[in-house]
């Protein structure tokens, strides 16, 4: 099965997401289960994102741009900038907490902001690990190039190399640039997988996908893929962890788990961020 979706989109604090990532037709893609995409958009002075203090619990956040830069502060200690081509891999484990910001000198400047944030459900033997947080620069990213490809792997492993960020899965997450004409085989033998066109245009099986194009592929299939002009993908993919709850900022694999992540936050139980005094409130809506 090879299957189209897109993203719904909605309009947070003055910028565009996409969210792709569950659907009602494609839940998860291996052990990724949520997909947006943030932007393009061009803020003025004085104007950014400014999410504040909020929980994560049992997945890894994966952040990487292609235009701007986000200021990352997490209950560890960490506290730096993510610009485009760098990995921002955060693991929550039985719980963490990060903000998203802009550094002063960004924020008062006319600036520009598009990327993706991906979640990764942690299988069931590392939902209650401790946090983790890595970050790779751009240039420390393995590269792969091939007739027509230049290829960042971001995360896990394709194409007999491996990314330096350590994963609790069989995974793969790459940013391709294609050639007119170039081919592509996906990674991941008897994986899940998926396709994300930010520029150009694909073509699947002598379909045309244009920017903005999520392609679901089973396990099985083999589709041929075409840049059929000069074209950016994300290609992503792995094995499934098993059946994911996601509620608000949540995962976990039992709605008990949810639950308890609900009341550890309303109760303030949740680690703090050092010079950080505001938080975002617990949702007022039901377990889905």
């Amino acid at each position: 099965m090879v299957k189209l979706i897109f993203g719904k989109e909605s309009d947070l604090g003055g910028i565009s997401v996409r969210r792709v990532l569950p659907h009602r037709d494609v839940r998860s893609v291996g052990p990724f289960v949520f997909f947006d995409h943030m932007g393009p958009v061009e803020f003025q002075p004085g104007q950014g994102i400014d999410v504040p203090p909020h929980p994560h619990t049992c997945l890894a956040t994966v952040t990487y741009l292609f235009k701007g830069a986000i200021l990352h502060r997490d209950s560890l200690g960490s506290d730096l900038e993510i610009t485009p081509g760098d990995l921002n891999w955060m693991s929550a484990g039985h719980g963490i907490t990060h903000s998203e910001r802009e550094t002063d000198a960004v924020r008062n400047s006319v600036h520009e902001l598009d990327g993706l944030q991906l979640w990764v459900a942690l299988p069931d033997e590392a939902e209650e690990s401790d946090p983790a947080f890595y970050h790779v620069a751009k240039n420390d990213l393995p590269v792969i190039e091939d007739a027509g490809h230049h290829m960042r792997l971001i995360a896990g492993e394709a194409f007999g190399k491996t990314a330096p960020v350590p994963v609790k899965s069989k995974l793969y997450y790459l940013d391709v640039e294609m050639d007119e004409g170039a081919q592509l085989l996906l990674p991941g033998e008897n994986q899940e997988g998926a396709i994300y066109v930010v520029s150009g245009t694909l073509l699947i099986d002598g379909e045309s996908y244009k920017p903005e194009s999520f392609i679901y592929v089973a396990p099985e299939e083999i589709p041929d893929i075409v840049a059929k002009t000069g074209c950016r993908v994300m290609l992503l993919g792995g094995l499934p962890v098993g059946r994911r709850y996601i509620w608000w900022n949540f995962v976990a694999s039992t709605r008990e788990r949810i639950e308890a992540a609900k009341s550890d936050w309303a109760a303030g139980k949740f680690p703090q961020i050092d010079g950080e005094d505001d938080a975002l409130p617990l949702p007022d809506r039901s377990t889905g």
